[in-house]
């Protein structure tokens, strides 16, 4: 799959990115146990081009890389398709390094420069395109894709009609440093549904811009170079933009305090399993990782939360990830609900209220309640709830 990441990608187009391998937190929430790369890549011509830049945590890595590369020459455009500071950090080293250089971006992205680089004086030093504007390099033409919101205004990519070389932005992109050789759906799934999930329409506008184009190679900004079945990643970020289901089967969220929670939505998923569900993932969202739990519901086409009641209202984690839903879109999905309270329960009906402001999320009946601790007494109901869940 990603064999080409390393170096060449075509016989004029080297990679030159780098990993991150010791980062704790992605944009400051994300834990990433294997790192990510920062992918920039140079294209070799008549006018040599620079693919976007890295985060400064690894700049002095990714110099040595562009300089190796450049061996003494001198770029003459430097292309910004996204000025998230991971991907355009080194913009301002690079026009003092370079300073007839020109800069290559959608006109948003221009405007952007100076909020993230004061010190610079970008005037005569840029070029703005927009959709479908080409630039000839040599040998190499490149055309530019508007790709405004996946995920920032301003994001474009661009598509080098000689070698069929889609340079993707954000799109198609994975945690994951490269250096760690994994499956790519997990990772890619966790990355697209927290950073992009919320932009399915304007993916799916993307997605249709380039199922005109014969693409050869798709080059993200995060993530190994796709170069074989590409229908297979193309289908997979077709399902997600479109919010439909891609596993069959029931995620059960909970969050509980003292355990009597846990205990009734761990019974839930046995219970579940029993009738026959394809697939039961079950996630403790006091203790997961939020980002997966994110994946898991948007992954499946069932899910049930359970949560203890708190400070009349429901418990803070659970709260938490119903938020994170309703940031990043959720919608067209079948919701169970369970609560728990010892005097006063009340975390339904917050639950309730947050999920009815999403998009077309049916609300399952029976609606669960357990007074402290999960009893014989309450199995009928969880069954109950089982049995409908269940219905197609």
């Amino acid at each position: 799959m990603h064999d080409k990441t390393k170096h060449m990608i075509t016989t004029d187009i080297k990679y030159i990115g780098v990993d991150d391998t010791d980062l704790d937190l992605f944009e400051s929430q994300y834990i990433v146990p294997n790192g990510i790369s920062y992918n920039s890549y140079l294209i070799e011509d008549e006018k040599l081009t620079v693919m976007d830049t890295v985060d400064l945590r690894k700049s002095d890595d990714w110099w040595k890389n562009l300089e190796g590369a450049l061996n003494g020459r001198t770029p003459q455009y430097l292309v910004v398709q996204h000025m998230e500071p991971d991907h355009a950090g080194n913009i301002a080293r690079m026009m003092q390094r370079y300073p007839d250089m020109v800069i290559v971006a959608s006109d948003r992205a221009i405007k952007m420069l100076p909020q993230f680089f004061e010190e610079v004086n970008f005037d005569g030093k840029t070029l703005a395109v927009k959709e479908g504007d080409t630039l000839c390099l040599g040998k190499h033409t490149l055309q530019f894709i508007m790709a405004p919101m996946v995920h920032w205004p301003e994001v474009m990519v661009t598509y080098d009609q000689t070698d069929k070389v889609l340079f993707s932005a954000d799109a198609f992109g994975k945690f994951g440093a490269l250096a760690h050789n994994e499956e790519w759906a997990c990772e890619a799934r966790r990355y697209y549904f927290n950073i992009c999930g919320k932009y399915g329409v304007q993916v799916q506008a993307l997605l249709k811009k380039v199922a005109a184009l014969p693409v050869a190679t798709i080059c993200p900004l995060h993530g190994p170079v796709l170069s074989e079945d590409l229908g297979y990643y193309v289908g997979l970020y077709d399902t997600w933009s479109k919010y439909e289901v891609e596993t069959d089967g029931v995620f059960v969220a909970f969050a509980s305090i003292h355990g009597g929670t846990a205990e009734a939505a761990r019974k839930l998923a046995d219970i579940l399993r029993e009738k026959g569900a394809k697939k039961v993932s079950v996630a403790d969202l006091s203790r997961d990782d939020m980002a997966e739990a994110v994946e898991d519901a948007f992954r499946m086409g069932r899910l049930v939360v359970a949560a203890a009641s708190y400070d009349a209202s429901v418990f803070p984690p659970m709260y938490d990830f119903l938020h994170h839903l309703q940031l990043k879109g959720y919608q067209k999905r079948r919701v169970g609900v369970v609560e728990n309270g010892s005097w006063a329960p009340c975390a339904g009906r917050i639950m309730t209220g947050m999920l009815e402001q999403m998009k077309d999320i049916e609300i399952v009946q029976p609606m669960v309640t357990i007074r402290s601790r999960m009893k014989q007494a309450d199995i009928p109901a969880l069954e109950a709830l089982a049995d409908e869940m269940l219905k197609n």
